[in-house]
């Protein structure tokens, strides 16, 4: 029988983003009764096994009677509420935060749901758990607290069968895949294959704050070696024993696997890239962008929860962007990546030129301020930022000279805003504006504390990693943080329900838009330019809703027709941790 194009998608059986929801996962009704299935339906022992539907001493008596539990669990039965509460509890009690995070990865390998239902709950408390700053620490020990391999691991061994490697993964409907190579975790360099922990984490996110569903979520390692001496030498390193692959092998190497992923998954499957190198993550975003659905979060989606600050902060700050100096001291990936989203939000706002709007914002790398003198010498991607100017060695003496409003650090480096730098910038602004984004804490380049204390308290602050509110002079600051997961979850949703096939330039400021509208008057009497995680998912939804509708108006979206409420379609499309009821 011959198939017209429109019987290929069953609208009937399609959940956002046109993946089939073939058991009723996601479309039955928390009142309904769900079939826990794998396989065959689990039941008994292998059921308690089952991270997807086990709900440990949840199960109720006819539950345990119809799925031959009975004996397998102690007779009491607790309800969600109640292990959630003993959970925190007994999290709450470990000093260690590495025990923190090692308890949350054994529990979503042992009950998915409850895990999911803890961390939306709790999310300002556990965020820094399963994410920056202990996931740093957690990359750099994975060897040793390796204990299920979660994701896929994909090495050069592999090379000329990446496709069977995919098709290894039981699941079929993937959406979101993030992808990293391990050269560049956060702030912490080269870890080769043990970087898996942040693709894991960051998938919690897209599921815990964003609602993609976490079977349609897949983390994968590109093992291509390491240049990391220690990790060679260490008898417990996960990952290939060889200096990292370079040049026409590592691009053959990504090409194999990029074409791998779409002949798998298809045209519409995310493809988040993560801490990469800076070089290849510009070489990979500027090839794959036009072919594939990619993100890299380093680059765009840390300009983009910046740009979100920088336009909240003008209800502070007064004036509009163009208005405003920007200084840089970092001009890697996320600080040319913020650097050129701002740039491209003055041009919109002002009809100016990119070349005119970039006027206004300065960089400072590893040998001071970018200049045009320099531009021989510089990497392709500085290029753009070099400006007239004779040359500066010293971040203070750049201060001095540029007289910048908002000063943002994006070095990777500890402890680089120091006193003269930040009593410069209070010299010359009533309220500077100051965003020390590298993470982990140990690499930000001033505390909360310093840029208030250093300011008389005038500063407006944000970081990358969360610092404790500062109390000046009897009052109470509360710094602001700058975390990708604000923007990236709501993005790959707002993706995944439009069925978008690209991901252009204006999705990312539409996001940033968003965000910025989500911050209320009692969060700016506080000195917050962000809102307070704890309505991350109602945040989410707006932005998903935002960028949907953005796709839509490019014609990138190919889930059509476009619903008529966005944010309601957001919402009722994202994954809930309740627990269900079993037949």
């Amino acid at each position: 029988m011959m198939m017209s194009g429109g019987d290929i998608v069953d609208n009937k059986a399609v959940v956002e983003g046109g993946v089939k929801d073939m058991y009723g996962e996601d479309s039955a009704t928390l009142d309904q009764l769900a079939t826990p299935w794998t396989i065959s339906v689990s039941s008994g022992y292998s059921l308690l096994r089952d991270p997807r539907h086990n709900k440990g001493l949840a199960f109720t008596e006819k539950e345990r009677d119809a799925h031959y539990l009975r004996g397998l669990l102690p007779p009491v039965f607790l309800s969600q509420e109640l292990q959630e509460k003993r959970l925190m509890n007994t999290l709450r009690q470990y000093q260690v935060p590495l025990q923190r995070y090692m308890a949350m990865m054994d529990l979503q390998e042992r009950n998915e749901r409850l895990f999911y239902k803890l961390l939306i709950d709790n999310v300002e408390e556990l965020l820094p758990v399963v994410y920056t700053p202990t996931v740093g620490e957690a990359c750099q020990k994975y060897g040793s607290i390796f204990r299920r391999p979660q994701g896929l691991y994909i090495s050069l061994k592999e090379k000329g069968k990446i496709l069977e490697v995919l098709k290894n993964w039981p699941e079929r409907s993937i959406q979101v895949i993030v992808v990293t190579d391990g050269e560049r975790i956060l702030g912490l360099g080269d870890l080769g294959c043990q970087g898996m922990g942040i693709p894991v984490g960051k998938l919690s996110l897209y599921t815990a704050l964003g609602g993609v569903r976490p079977s349609a979520c897949l983390p994968i390692t590109l093992d291509v070696g390491t240049n990391n001496q220690k990790l060679l030498d260490d008898e417990f390193y996960i990952g290939l024993r060889q200096r990292r692959a370079t040049g026409k092998e590592y691009s053959e190497f990504l090409h194999e696997f990029m074409s791998a992923v779409k002949q798998n998954y298809g045209e519409k499957v995310l493809i988040q890239f993560e801490d990469f190198a800076n070089h290849n993550a510009f070489d990979l975003l500027a090839k794959y962008s036009t072919t594939h659905l990619v993100f890299n979060d380093d680059i765009q989606g840390t300009a983009s929860v910046v740009l979100a600050g920088l336009i909240a902060s003008l209800k502070l700050l007064g004036g509009t962007l163009a208005d405003h100096t920007f200084l840089f001291l970092g001009a890697g990936e996320a600080g040319t990546g913020i650097a050129e989203l701002i740039a491209l939000e003055i041009s919109k706002q002002t009809n100016a030129s990119m070349e005119e709007s970039r006027k206004k914002i300065w960089l400072v790398d590893s040998k001071g301020l970018i200049v045009s003198s320099r531009k021989e010498s510089l990497q392709h991607f500085k290029q753009p930022w070099a400006h007239e100017h004779e040359p500066v060695k010293e971040l203070v003496n750049a201060v001095k000279a540029i007289k910048p409003t908002i000063l943002i650090g994006t070095s990777g480096v500890g402890k680089t805003f120091t006193r003269e730098v930040v009593e410069a910038m209070a010299a010359l602004n009533e309220k500077p504006l100051i965003m020390a984004l590298s993470n982990p804490t140990s690499q930000a380049e001033c505390t909360a504390e310093e840029a208030y204390a250093w300011t008389e308290g005038r500063a407006i602050f944000a970081s990358g990693s969360p610092f404790d509110p500062v109390e000046y002079n009897g009052k109470l600051n509360v710094p602001g943080q700058a975390n990708n997961a604000y923007i990236f979850p709501g993005f790959g949703l707002g993706v995944i329900i439009s069925g978008a096939i690209r991901v252009h330039e204006d999705m990312l400021l539409a996001a940033s838009e968003a965000l910025a509208e989500q911050v209320t008057q009692e969060n700016y009497d506080k000195g917050l330019i962000y809102p307070p995680f704890a309505n991350i998912r109602k945040i989410s939804a707006h932005i998903a809703a935002k960028v949907a509708a953005k796709a839509y108006e490019l014609g990138l979206a190919s889930r059509l027709p476009q619903p008529e409420d966005l944010v309601k379609c957001a919402e009722s499309s994202m994954y809930s941790p309740t627990y269900r009821t079993y037949r």
